[in-house]
């Protein structure tokens, strides 16, 4: 058993007894509870630390957004950070130079003054041992009562010189205190106190002069020290006994005279990074005001305020700046006017062009039903005339359909009709459509996730009409394998997916695919006579609808085509219910580009198998439907119609624009039709 666990077992058992816990045990949960709860992950892992750095943050906010956007604020403060850093160094300098003048001219003086009270101590000294001054006789070696006196007398003497100026200390040499020659002071000064004992030994191990900075302290409690510099000297007394004479110079005034200079450079400094913050936001100013008025205009330019010009005055950089904008801006205005002319133009163009090939057409498409009903009469040249006749002038009428529909999109006239319906209905009328041409083809047709209702508010004729090209084209390019429609709905989106297994998209052609006219394969035949702008007036509709169609694919593996819808009208879409690459994808299955699994083993395969005889549906496990519950999270790869364009809403019940008749006429025509034709084919072609 560890420490750890058979501290706790004691602590658990002691606690029981009712006796205290282990102070040890205590430690241990202490450390644990901190090292799991707040040293795990740092102020990530913590809850609490969390929480006080969005306290702590929060307040800040504002001012490092305002920070950000401002380049005036900065400038600013950059200069008053910067200008307040050469101050305090400059101040730094000047307070030490005028410092240390003070103290080497106070030194100096102070030095002078010292050497002669030591020379007038000597002479007194000497005149005494002398005699002039009285007798000095001794008694068992120890100094009269005039040497006391004289000690006395000579710092009395030697003090009222200085008037203020300084004091004097005489102190015994070495431990020797007794004899009368105990500490003396003038001024009320604690001599033991003042003088420090580290002068005082160097002052007892020489014979020269030494001097160190102390603090004078009275005997007075109520007198306040001050700073002073000491000058000592040992000296003998007229009975040749060494003593220690020092001198003790106040530094009061220097201190003041350095404190005036520091609260002038101080108020002076202040004053100098005030008026060069001023300075610089004046300067800035006039920069940063002319570029402020650019960006609002060209807010306003980018809003469509084309007439929006910028005020110029003066000759300077920013008036020629001015003039540049206000010619730029002058520049774009025209050419947009003439595009907006050519793009009205080149659409009243194909609009007319389309409504006025209506009536031609519903002429020779009479005379080419008389032919074509008549053709097992002609000889098979003229037969098959006939059948590519009526096959291309349906293929004209779906032309011209899509024409107008593209027309209608540029012009911003399309116009949403939403309304609340079951994406299964219409997954279930397009794909009743598509099976003959599925059946041809040998394709079957599986539609998956149609057990629970998917509702959503859209316009039927719309998304009947993408889902319609999605499923044809799947169709079409899906080599007679199958076609998976997946439907799913989960938060605010529902979405429906058309998955083949045919040639599949090359890199980069995923967002080209809808582009107007555009074919992966130029040489492949169009057997369901497409226009090249099924794809295009599809992403037009789910932009209509506020949704996304993207298309993914990879190179004979097949591709998925996913149209995703917000549940209501005009709600902004964050993410689709079905992801855009399907599970059964090369990168998903582990497989690099050939096939081949990356981390080695045996082969697989890539598409569905399908035999050389009799087609046979591939096996292979349905896609479930998704969990209605799970939260939509967005696709990053949502790169085609990330946008709805804003059109005016029709009142309920108004005329609507529908071309899908005519269309699915043709395409009911063309279906009886072209299987014949088909087979008519080589034959007339080969004559």
């Amino acid at each position: 058993m560890t420490g750890d666990s058979a501290a706790s077992a004691s602590g658990q058992n002691g606690a029981r007894a009712g006796r205290p816990v282990d102070r040890k045990t205590m430690t241990s949960r202490w450390g644990r509870l901190w090292e799991g709860g707040l040293l795990q992950g740092g102020v990530q892992g913590s809850p609490v630390l969390r929480l006080v750095m969005r306290w702590v943050r929060r307040p800040l906010l504002p001012v490092m957004r305002l920070w950000r956007r401002n380049i005036q604020l900065k400038v600013v403060v950059t200069t008053l950070l910067m200008s307040l850093g050469v101050v305090l160094l400059l101040g730094f300098v000047v307070i030490g130079q005028v410092r240390n003048g003070l103290l080497d001219a106070k030194v100096k003086a102070s030095q002078s003054q010292a050497t002669g009270g030591f020379a007038v101590a000597k002479q007194k000294a000497d005149e005494a041992a002398a005699g002039t001054d009285g007798d000095a006789a001794t008694v068992d070696g120890r100094p009269s009562q005039n040497v006391i006196e004289w000690m006395s007398n000579l710092v009395s003497s030697l003090s009222s010189g200085g008037q203020g100026a300084f004091d004097v200390v005489t102190l015994p040499a070495g431990d020797d205190s007794g004899g009368g020659r105990g500490p003396r002071a003038s001024g009320g000064v604690d001599p033991t106190k003042s003088v420090p004992d580290e002068l005082r030994a160097r002052i007892d191990s020489s014979t020269a002069a030494a001097q160190e900075y102390t603090r004078i302290l009275y005997k007075d409690d109520g007198k306040e020290s001050q700073p002073a510099l000491v000058i000592g000297k040992q000296v003998n007394d007229p009975n040749g006994d060494p003593y220690q004479l020092y001198y003790l110079f106040p530094l009061t005034q220097e201190e003041k005279s350095l404190s005036l200079v520091k609260g002038t450079l101080a108020t002076a400094g202040l004053f100098v990074v005030v008026l060069l913050g001023a300075i610089a936001w004046l300067v800035v100013r006039q920069v940063v005001t002319p570029v402020r008025m650019a960006a609002g205009i060209a807010e306003r330019l980018s809003a469509g305020r084309l007439q929006e010009r910028m005020k110029v005055t003066g000759e300077d950089d920013i008036a020629r700046l001015g003039e540049a904008f206000n010619k730029m801006a002058q520049s774009l205005q025209l050419k947009i006017q003439q595009l907006e002319d050519l793009s009205r133009m080149q659409r009243r163009f194909v609009s007319d062009v389309s409504h006025e090939l209506r009536t031609p057409l519903t002429t020779v498409r009479m005379a080419a039903d008389v032919i074509h009903d008549a053709r097992a009469d002609f000889d098979p040249i003229t037969a098959r005339s006939a059948e590519l006749l009526a096959d291309q002038l349906d293929r004209f009428e779906t032309l011209l359909a899509d024409l107008l529909e593209i027309s209608r999109f540029d012009a911003g006239a399309a116009a949403l009709e939403a309304e609340a319906i079951d994406l299964r209905e219409v997954v279930r009328r397009v794909v009743s459509g598509a099976e003959p041409l599925a059946e041809r083809k040998g394709t079957t047709i599986r539609v998956v996730g149609d057990l629970q209702p998917v509702v959503a508010e859209a316009d039927a004729r719309r998304v009947e009409r993408v889902l319609r090209n999605l499923v044809v084209n799947a169709v079409e390019h899906g080599e007679g394998r199958d076609v998976v429609v997946k439907l799913a709905s989960a938060g605010g989106a529902v979405a429906v997916a058309v998955r083949d297994y045919g040639v599949g998209l090359k890199p980069g052609e995923a967002t080209r695919v809808f582009s107007r006219f555009w074919r992966a394969d130029p040489a492949r035949a169009r057997t369901t006579g497409g226009t090249g702008l099924g794809l295009s007036i599809a992403l037009e509709d789910a932009r209509l609808h506020g949704g996304w169609l993207q298309a993914w694919g990879e190179p004979g593996g097949g591709s998925q085509f996913r149209l995703t819808l917000p549940r209501t009208a005009d709600e902004p879409l964050r993410g689709s219910p079905i992801p855009l690459e399907p599970k059964d994808s090369r990168r998903n299955r582990g497989l690099d580009e050939a096939g081949i699994p990356r981390g080695g083993g045996e082969k697989a395969a890539t598409v569905p198998m399908q035999s050389t005889g009799e087609h046979k549906t591939p096996s292979r496990a349905p896609l479930g439907p998704r969990t209605a519950g799970v939260a939509a999270t967005a696709d990053p790869t949502a790169l085609p119609g990330n946008g709805a364009r804003v059109v005016p809403r029709p009142a309920t019940g108004g005329p609507r624009q529908d071309d899908t008749p005519a269309v699915e006429a043709a395409a009911s025509r063309r279906d009886t039709r072209s299987q014949d034709a088909d087979k008519q084919g080589e034959a007339f072609r080969g004559r």
